[in-house]
């Protein structure tokens, strides 16, 4: 019984350190990467459509990921959408592919960067104890309907609490490395 409230558990805390690990992906270092344009959303025939789905991007230095559309007449809805996409890029469209240079990332934006990570954080550690007070419910309500001991309970209820450390700690790890990426010049 307990040991099915756990088995329960594990893998909604596992889903959201995955959640966590797709917004750092999005998160701008100042380094190209192409999972920097994850989250645009192209207007494509009046429907907003995944850039993935649109086009192929590729990294071709340091500071540059170029986009090569599969429909050439889409061009400007890509540069568009990147544009439109709040990342703080310029895209340019040489009429085969869009251009995004990366522009390196000043004090002020590394700063504010920093905090959107620390956001993300939060919400993914609230995440993590609501899937951990779900637990306890279920746990108490056991107790309460006469299904597992006290002890039992006080065991599960050790071992929810053990399980949401681990994974808060998981997500404080990937919090102070893309921290530290960010911040390092």
């Amino acid at each position: 019984m307990v040991a099915d409230v756990i088995k329960e558990s594990k893998p909604r805390m596992e889903a959201a350190i995955e959640d966590f690990k797709k917004k750092l992906a999005s998160v701008r270092t100042g380094r190209a990467a192409v999972s920097l344009l994850d989250s645009v959303m192209v207007d494509y025939y009046g429907s907003p459509t995944p850039l993935r789905d649109l086009a192929t991007t590729k990294v071709t230095d340091a500071q540059m990921l170029v986009v090569s559309p599969f429909d050439k007449s889409q061009l400007g809805a890509i540069e568009k959408g990147i544009r439109n996409a709040d990342l703080g890029l310029n895209p340019t469209n040489d009429g085969l592919s869009v251009r995004v240079p990366i522009p390196a990332l000043n004090e002020e934006r590394r700063k504010q960067l920093a905090r959107q990570v620390q956001e993300y954080a939060e919400e993914n550690r609230t995440g993590i104890r609501n899937v951990r007070r779900d637990a306890n419910d279920k746990l108490k309500k056991m107790l309460k309907d006469k299904t597992i001991s006290e002890d039992n309970e006080r065991d599960g209820l050790d071992q929810v609490q053990k399980l949401t450390n681990t994974y808060v700690g998981k997500i404080d790890e990937l919090t102070k490395a893309k921290e530290q990426e960010i911040l390092n010049v």
